[in-house]
């Protein structure tokens, strides 16, 4: 890991924070794929669109593992700070977890900032996840085993979206947060400790927040869900943090969180490794080991 940030650090391109958000988006997308894992290949990968409560078409991509009817789904809401990342950009990490898993999974691309601030992206992922619990059968899916997960800003709206599955009655079989932002105002040891970094610093948070967030509404829940009154009754959790990640303080107290409510909780710290080692795959065994962990969360949770 230190030897992959090291290349990372000495690559001739200026630091995201320094970028427009337009900037922002394509540097992204120029580089996710160089660390990734081959593309698992699948039975059913299909483009479909999901409306949202203003009547906006939200893009979203469908992976099964094979054509039969009746697989359990997850809903996956990927990472980048509410400013970037894509279907695209974690295409090859839901193509893993459907692979894995032998459940389908829908990607969907919310909403991003700054064209689209808080509480947006929060609003499309809860309008997409009561959209599948509805009309999921038509796409041959078994709505009754129904999940939720992300990673980064999209662990924050998996983690927002099972609080709003528990008040409006609809049961979730798993929630799958990976190294989610759970604070108002970023301002655990951890966050002190990796404040330069590797990879994700306190710079590049500000600024992803600053396009996403007025200062303001941090305290709001659907921002900041360990703010949320009472996570009683919430899904069970299987939460995947990153050992050296501003972010894995919260994740920690947020797991916590959930024990004191009595939600059921599996926590994996994977050692040494970074924010967004996910998509590190072909370079990271840890990155791997949580593809599988993860698909057997879900195998587990979509069983009981």
């Amino acid at each position: 890991m230190r030897q992959l940030v090291e290349r990372m650090e000495r690559a001739p391109y200026p630091p995201m924070h320094t970028l427009s958000a337009a900037e922002a988006k394509a540097a992204y997308a120029k580089s996710i794929g160089v660390l990734d894992l081959p593309k698992a290949e699948l039975a059913r990968v299909e483009d479909f669109s999901i409306p949202a409560r203003d009547g906006f078409k939200l893009a979203a991509r469908l992976y099964a593992p094979s054509k039969d009817a009746g697989l359990p789904v997850l809903l996956y809401l990927h990472g980048g700070g509410f400013t970037i990342g894509s279907i695209e950009s974690h295409d090859t990490f839901c193509r893993s977890l459907a692979h894995g898993s032998g459940a389908a999974v829908v990607s969907l691309d919310y909403r991003l900032a700054p064209e689209f601030r808080f509480p947006t992206a929060a609003n499309d992922a809860w309008d997409a996840l009561q959209w599948l619990s509805r009309e999921g059968v038509a796409l041959g899916l078994d709505t009754q085993r129904l999940a939720v997960g992300g990673d980064s800003a999209g662990g924050t709206l998996a983690a927002v979206s099972a609080l709003q599955a528990r008040d409006a009655g609809l049961t979730l079989s798993l929630q799958l947060l990976i190294y989610p932002g759970t604070t108002a105002y970023q301002d655990t040891d951890s966050h002190a400790h990796f404040a330069h970094g590797p990879v994700l610093d306190k710079n590049l948070i500000d600024w992803f927040f600053a396009q996403y967030i007025d200062m303001p509404d941090r305290a709001d829940w659907r921002f900041s869900p360990l703010g949320a009154d009472d996570a009683e009754g919430v899904a069970p959790a299987w939460i995947g943090l990153a050992e050296c990640d501003p972010l894995v303080d919260e994740g920690v107290l947020y797991a916590d969180k959930l024990r004191a409510a009595g939600v059921r909780v599996d926590l994996e710290i994977y050692r040494g490794v970074v924010h967004g080692f996910i998509n590190m795959g072909r370079a990271i065994v840890e990155a791997r080991q949580l593809h599988s962990d993860a698909a057997a969360a879900m195998r587990e949770a979509f069983s009981r």
